[in-house]
């Protein structure tokens, strides 16, 4: 069920709205940055992810032309969002860390599959051999 939840960095500096819909899933990845930052997203189209008046857009962070640009504050560190573009992704995206949503519950987070993606490898599509990690 589509919802709009808030969402924001520890200090406060970088705070949104985005309509998600939990029961769709979220996203783990076996990638260098995902495994060190332990990141859990969730993907919405760029239109669904909207930053609040006053907020920051926050720090990007970019290693290679296939990775989202990553944002964190500057203030506190906290990575907030990233923003992509990809074709097996349907165009541009906004992957949304979910342990930045201020108001989703554990059973809202949980309410969806979690897929994982072997991006270690640059298999995108596909779970990696092990899971159990992320």
């Amino acid at each position: 069920m589509l919802k709009t939840f808030r969402g924001s960095c520890h200090c406060g500096a970088i705070r949104y709205e985005a309509d998600i819909d939990l029961t769709r899933g979220t996203g783990r990845c076996n990638c260098t940055f995902c495994v060190k930052a332990r990141a859990w997203g969730t993907y919405v189209k760029p239109e669904a992810f909207r930053l609040a008046d006053g907020s920051q857009e926050g720090v990007a962070y970019h290693k290679h032309a296939q990775a989202p640009v990553k944002y964190h504050c500057a203030r506190c560190g906290v990575r907030t969002h990233a923003r992509g573009e990809a074709d097996y992704m349907g165009g541009s995206f906004v992957c949304v860390f979910v342990a930045t949503l201020d108001d989703a519950s554990p059973e809202e987070l949980l309410s969806g599959p979690i897929r994982y993606s072997d991006g270690l490898h640059d298999n995108w599509t596909q779970p990696p051999a092990q899971i159990g990690h992320l």
